[in-house]
């Protein structure tokens, strides 16, 4: 099958640090390569891929000093994108909504994946604008919250079994792992650890519009001798903290889509203590790969009581629903089922009809 993947802008494929949805895209791709599929990237140009890129902008926006229209940039890349979609087979978008106009006037069949989340001012009512598209969610949870979208199903992510390795032993501390935000909330997981006096790590990437909370709640806490701050940190030193931890601190105040740290710290071993937030009850067992708690005390408690808690199982988990392989038998699944039910007449386009995609691919 000839297929497109389309990432985001703002940061490269796979991403250096934070990035959840370029981590989802780039292992998506290399287990459609290995599969045999014949797949073309559009990402940035520092995007690193083994399948065909096309390089929509040099460099990813977020990395570029210079001023930059990052919605000119979308948008000259779903142009270049859907004037060629016959070259395709399929196309598969993970830029949320911005897709959908394009897609009505595709030549080959349009599947996108939502990535964040629905229940924001006027994007349920953007969804229901195109009852045509396919559109699949990242969790239940999430789809829940446009109810009146055409959704085509659901794939949770996936984690490479290579990339995270179980660590059997794990440790003493504890580890919070994300961005520096309210709705994370890593100041109710500081306290929750100096309150259960249990050593935490917490690293994590601060957004310039969330810098004066990180400032307000969350330096004062650093001063805490239980406390170690990491920043932000690349999968080699992430591996390192998760599996080397207690737990993972999860005390989300938000309707979560998903949450790849979830499967990531389950994948090394590491269980997760959490608040019941949009996707957790999906992807954590409680009481087997993890604890769901609700007040302060119980996520105190909780601290002591994960111990008990078998490493090997968290494991499984991952290995059984969330490993990247489940995630393209998923995926696959549903292209499959596209296609079969598509008015469109797949095909792959001869290479004389190709010029322009592939003088600005490798």
């Amino acid at each position: 099958m000839s297929i497109a993947q389309v990432a985001p802008l703002a940061l490269p494929v796979p991403p250096r640090h934070y990035g959840g949805t370029e981590r989802v895209v780039y292992d998506l791709t290399e287990a459609l390569v290995a599969r045999g599929h014949d797949v073309t990237l559009f990402a940035s140009g520092d995007s690193q891929t083994s399948a065909r890129l096309v390089r929509a902008v040099p460099r990813s926006l977020w990395s570029e000093t210079a001023l930059h229209d990052s919605v000119a940039s979308l948008l000259r890349m779903h142009g270049e994108l859907f004037y060629s979609s016959f070259d395709f087979d399929l196309i598969h978008t993970h830029t949320d909504y911005f897709a959908l106009p394009f897609a009505a006037l595709s030549l080959a069949p349009v599947l996108t994946t939502l990535h964040g989340r629905l229940d924001l001012p006027d994007v349920p009512e953007v969804l229901r604008l195109y009852p045509e598209a396919d559109l699949i969610s990242i969790s239940h949870a999430q789809q829940a919250q446009a109810p009146g979208a055409s959704w085509a199903g659901t794939v949770h992510h996936g984690v490479s079994l290579e990339r995270w390795r179980f660590e059997p032993a794990g440790g003493d501390g504890l580890a919070f792992v994300g961005r520096f935000s309210p709705e994370k909330a890593p100041h109710l997981a500081i306290d929750v650890a100096v309150a259960a006096g249990v050593p935490i790590t917490i690293a994590g990437r601060i957004e310039p519009r969330e810098r004066a909370y990180f400032e307000r709640e969350v330096a004062p806490r650093l001063e805490h001798p239980l406390v170690r701050y990491l920043g932000e940190v690349d999968d080699r030193q992430k591996q390192a903290l998760l599996g080397a931890s207690r737990a993972l601190l999860f005390p989300i105040d938000w309707p979560e889509p998903f949450g790849l740290v979830m499967i990531e710290a389950m994948a090394c071993g590491t269980p997760v203590i959490a608040r019941a937030r949009g996707a957790v009850r999906e992807i954590v067992v409680d009481g087997e790969t993890g604890i769901i708690a609700e007040t302060f005390d119980e996520l105190v408690a909780a601290v002591k009581d994960v111990q008990r808690l078998e490493r090997a199982a968290c494991r499984r988990r991952v290995e059984r629903h969330f490993s990247v392989a489940a995630m393209a038998d998923r995926y696959e699944e549903l292209y499959w089922r596209r296609l079969a039910d598509s008015p469109h007449v797949p095909f792959k386009a001869p290479p004389a009809l190709r010029p322009r995609l592939r003088a600005r691919a490798e």
